[in-house]
């Protein structure tokens, strides 16, 4: 009996972690609109970005609509801001 092969893609995407002070973490992926996620520890944090943007991925492909590469280098600086 033949199996069938199961084909996956890979994509890298760079996520924004923020600390909470109050505890736990915010995190969002820029390259994929809406994907926002938190979580009490960092590690938890980790995992709901993960399954969110896979939910995300999943959605796109049976909808045939394209899936948002990152393209372009995300740079992540400290801007001062005078008030």
């Amino acid at each position: 009996m033949k199996r069938k092969a199961i084909k996956k893609n890979i994509y890298q995407y760079t996520a924004v972690f923020e600390e909470d002070p109050k505890g736990g973490y915010t995190v969002t992926i820029p390259a994929l609109p809406g994907r926002i996620s938190e979580g009490n520890t960092f590690e938890d944090t980790i995992h709901n970005i993960h399954e969110a943007a896979e939910l995300y991925l999943e959605v796109m492909r049976k909808r045939k609509a394209p899936i948002a590469t990152q393209d372009s280098k995300i740079i992540i600086a400290p801007v001062e801001v005078y008030a």
